[in-house]
């Protein structure tokens, strides 16, 4: 019998999903407060390492992300390549999956090193613009996975900028998800349910050089 992808199992508890999520923001809000000019990509993925060490965190079920500059244009499945240092000014996301008690935390984030704006600062917004924009088009249209990121892509256009479509989202819930559906969110032809899958938003400008990304749950409340 075919599994469904919203499927959790029997121990799954929506407010403990919850409390994981709201784990793992605080632990990249943390790491930003912690930052220091100079860092480079490794530097800043021994950080969250040692962090998320720090607060119990045994296993992960993504590797961590920390793009900087030039290379925040990359999609999780290259590497990067410039690996600018950390400077005033410049641009740089975070991205982790720390598995709290066996539920599953992701969230991914967009900041401006050490100002409150900088030239980057506009294409940081524009991911979370992207984002808040799709998930309205999920809560007022009850779109499907696919129809979600073509209504992104569109959008984005709007903005200026190219949404990259190799990050298509995915499930999330109790470790592991993948038991129940391991592709992406915008491979399936039906509405996602509350609570359960990740919009992921990256995008790029090529004249600023430049991408920007943000990931959450959809949730409807």
């Amino acid at each position: 019998m075919k599994n469904n992808p919203h499927q959790t199992r029997d121990f799954f508890k929506l407010g403990d999903f919850l409390k994981a999520r709201d784990k793992t923001v605080k632990l990249i809000d943390l790491t930003v407060s912690k930052l220091e000019e100079g860092m480079k990509e490794p530097d800043c993925i021994a950080l969250l390492e040692k962090l998320m060490k720090d607060f119990g965190v045994e296993k992960k079920w993504h590797p961590t992300k920390f793009r900087i500059g030039s290379d925040t244009l990359k999609s999780f499945s290259e590497k990067s390549t410039d690996l600018p240092p950390l400077k005033d000014g410049e641009i740089f996301f975070i991205d982790i999956g720390p598995v709290w008690e066996n539920y599953e935390g992701d969230y991914g984030q967009t900041f401006i090193f050490n100002q409150a704006k900088s030239e980057f600062s506009e294409l940081a917004s524009k991911a979370q613009q992207v984002f808040k924009y799709t998930k309205d088009q999920w809560v007022e249209n009850n779109l499907s996975g696919t129809d979600l990121y073509k209504s992104a892509e569109k959008y984005s256009e709007t903005l200026g900028v190219k949404l990259n479509m190799n990050m298509g989202g995915h499930r999330l819930g109790d470790f592991p998800h993948h038991l129940f559906y391991r592709g992406d969110l915008a491979e399936i032809n039906e509405a996602p349910v509350d609570n359960l899958w990740v919009l992921e938003i990256l995008i790029a400008d090529q004249k600023l050089n430049r991408g920007a990304f943000f990931e959450d749950i959809l949730i409807k409340a």
